[in-house]
This record gives structure tokens, sequence and C-alpha cells, in this order.
């Protein structure tokens, strides 16, 4: 019988877990631990609020969690309550699917100001994470700048922008929607170092700015180069940039009290104030002929009280696993690191891709591991389990995770789908007893 912990609930350890029970059939027992007493990582999370199409994928994860080959271990911090030395003894493979929950620095001058803010915490905020339900974002400034370019920098700034009432029917957490009631944002600028032509968001996030009740995107028509050089982009990004070029052609709208706007051939060099964030000093770029930003010389100011800087995700170390910190990511060839040690999904090639791309990922390392390696007599479940009850660790299980969810539901406001219980103590009330 091969036995395999997979450390990570979210789309990457599922999408392994799934696979592994095709691949291995019957001869297959899967432990999915996460650190956190409810699964679905970034679903439940990172995905925004307003995107419950989205979130609808955790209904796939669910048929795989209720498969008797598999169980749910929460509330297991992998390298405190258990170390990996530890899980290597006790199964076949283990597979690190902890995705890349850290947010990556600005890494410039005032950087550590209070107002400087990351994504992940962020949207970690509003979206109901334990890790920062006591994250107070300065909402009581006119101006917010989100520094990136891609889907996560135009979801915070989505959310900045939109009123309670597009928000009810959303499961953005109460501790988010009261505060964002009252805030005085009314402009939000999202930075990019280079062109439309380049921006990285999808069809649908930029196409939602154009429906949003009170806000105006604003684009400046001289950020785009000829409209004939358009014909030459792949058939995604064309339309994006079509939709990019309407906003700049309709302008302002004055009866709208938020501007959004899309701030192209910017990077930040410089945030500026006295205690806390009053501005972001920018520079001016230019695409050179290799498609890089390159400086002009020429900076700007930008007066804002809050920064949220949209650039891209670390994974937290593990004691005893080897780490690439300039890559953020576990040292590994191919998802392995080392014999009956693996990882998959942004663990191991850092954050990129969509929820999607984690499914193809999650099947090849599975591939891999059927033909290089084959199942021994480890214990696997039952020596974690008499582990972690001897250290006194309680561990929720998917049936604790059911609970939790209907709890969630009964609690939800009028038309909303759930109200998420932040309170690891809460949770942790739920199951221990």
């Amino acid at each position: 019988m091969r036995t395999m912990a997979i450390v990570g609930s979210g789309p990457a350890g599922f999408y392994t877990a799934e696979a592994a029970l095709k691949a291995f059939g019957e001869d297959v027992r899967i432990d999915i631990i996460d650190r956190l007493p409810t699964p679905y990582g970034l679903i439940r999370a990172g995905v925004a609020p307003d995107h419950q199409s989205i979130k609808a994928v955790s209904r796939r994860y669910d048929q795989v969690a209720a498969d008797e080959r598999v169980r749910f271990l929460g509330n297991v911090r992998v390298g405190e309550d258990v170390g990996v030395g530890e899980l290597t003894a006790f199964y076949d493979d283990v597979v690190l699917a902890v995705g890349a929950p850290q947010d990556r620095p600005l890494g410039i001058p005032g950087d550590d100001l209070p107002g400087v803010l990351g994504s992940a915490a962020f949207v970690g905020w509003y979206n109901g994470h334990p890790d920062f339900k006591d994250l107070e974002p300065p909402l009581d400034t006119q101006a917010v700048v989100v520094v990136g370019n891609g889907n996560v920098a135009i979801d915070c700034a989505r959310i900045l922008a939109k009123t309670v009432d597009e928000l009810q029917a959303s499961d953005i957490v109460n501790h988010a929607l009261e505060p964002l009631s009252r805030s005085e944002v009314r402009q939000v600028h999202v930075l990019g170092r280079r062109g439309p032509h380049q921006a990285s968001f999808t069809l649908k996030e930029v196409g939602e700015l154009g429906e949003l009740e009170r806000a105006t995107p604003l684009v400046r028509i001289g950020d785009f180069p000829p409209e004939t050089e358009d014909a030459a982009l792949e058939t995604g990004q064309r339309r994006v940039v079509e939709v990019l070029r309407r906003f700049a052609a309709r302008g302002p709208d004055a009866s709208r009290p938020v501007t959004l706007s899309l701030d192209f051939f910017r990077r930040p060099v410089a945030v500026l104030g006295h205690g806390q964030v009053e501005a972001l000093e920018v520079m001016k770029t230019r695409v050179d002929e290799n498609g890089r930003a390159v400086d002009t010389g020429e900076t700007e100011i930008i007066p804002c009280g809050m920064i949220v800087a949209a650039i891209g995700y670390r994974t937290a170390s593990i004691p005893g696993v080897p780490f690439d910190e300039q890559a953020g990511r576990f040292v590994n060839e191919a998802g392995l690191i080392a014999p009956g040690l693996w990882c998959v999904g942004w663990a191991r090639r850092g954050p990129s891709g969509t929820i999607g791309t984690n499914r193809p990922d999650g099947f090849a390392l599975v591939e891999r591991i059927a033909k290089e390696t084959l199942a021994g007599d480890k214990p696997g479940r039952a020596a974690l389990i008499a582990l972690l009850a001897e250290r006194q660790v309680p561990v929720s299980d998917f049936d604790d995770w059911r609970n939790i969810d209907a709890l969630e539901v009964a609690r939800a406001r009028a038309g909303a789908p759930r109200e998420k219980i932040v309170e690891l103590s809460e949770l942790r009330a739920l199951f221990e007893g």
C-alpha cells in the first residue's frame, strides 16, 4: 500500500490527490495536511469574494476529499507540530503543495512605512483569512496606489472601488465590508512598469472595471502604440487592449465619484511620508526593443495614503527543506526535492499561471512518482495521528469542515453565500471537544 502525505489543501494539493487516486487506484492512502482547520487554500482566501463562479471549483475538491482513500488533516503545522523528516519517515511520498502565501516586498526606500500593505495581506483581510483578520487598512485616505499589473492588482482595485451594494452578494467578510462602507477612497491608481500590450490581467478582470457602479476606469491614450500594432498580439491580449482603448476613448465621467486609473509606464522608486504613507515617487518608463521596461529619467509624485504591493509572492520556507531565497520557492528538480520529498504548484515553479494550471502540474508530478518510486511498508496515517495525539495537537477532519461550512452558511448576511469564521480559537472550538 502506497502512503502519501500532501502538505497544503489548495488547488495544487487537491489536483495532486486527484491524480494519485487515478494513478494508484485502491493501492494508495492519501492524507491532505493543512495548517488551518479549513481546506481549499487560495480558493477560500485568495480568489476575490465577488468571483463566486471561480470558487465553485471547490465542489470538485469535495469529491476528492470524500473518497475513502483520502483524509483531510487540518490544524497541523508542518515544521512546528510535525517535522518534514518525520513525515518522510511515515510516508512513502511527501508532496509540498503549500503555495506561495507571502508577499514580495517592494524593496524601495520607505516601503516599511505604515500604510504599505502586501496584496496577500489585503486580500486575506477582506477574504477572512485568520492571519490577516486584524489588519486595519487606512481607508481614511482619498487616494490608494496598487502596484502591479496582474489580476490580483485588479482585484484589489475593484474591491476598493465597489459600492457596498455591489459587494453584498459576495462572501467578503463583514469585518472588511463595514470599514469599506465608510471608505474615503476616491482615487485608485494601478501601476504597471510596461504598457497596455504587456499587461498581464485577463479579459474578464479588465472588463469588469467598465461595469462598476460608481467608478470610472481611466487610461491615457498616449500610453498606446499605434493601433496597427495590436494585430500582432495574441488573441486574448488583443481583446484586453481593445477594452483598454475603449476606456481611453471614453475618458472621465463626472457623475461617478471614484476614478480607477490604469497608470502604465510607471515603476515605484520611493515611498514618501513622515510616520505614514503620504505619496509614492514613481519613475516613468518605456519599453525597449526587447520588451523590457527601462527608465526615462523623469519622475513624478502620486499623493496617496495607502499602497498595496501586488508584485508577486513567495513560498514560506520550512525547516529542513532546501529553499531558493532569490526565487522564493523550494529548491527542486522538476518537483523532486530529495528522495521521497516532492513539491508541486507554486511551491515548485513560483507564483505563475492560473488555478487550472495546477491540475496538469499535479498530474505530471504523480506520473513521475509512479514511474520512479515504489510503495514501501511505511505506516502513514496511523503514525502521524499517534504523534499528533502525543503532542496534543487537535486535528480537524473533513466532517469538521462540513460543520464549519454549515455554520458559516447559516451566519451569512442576506444575499451572501457565507460569513466566514476568522478566529482560530472559534474554529478550533468546533472540533477540539
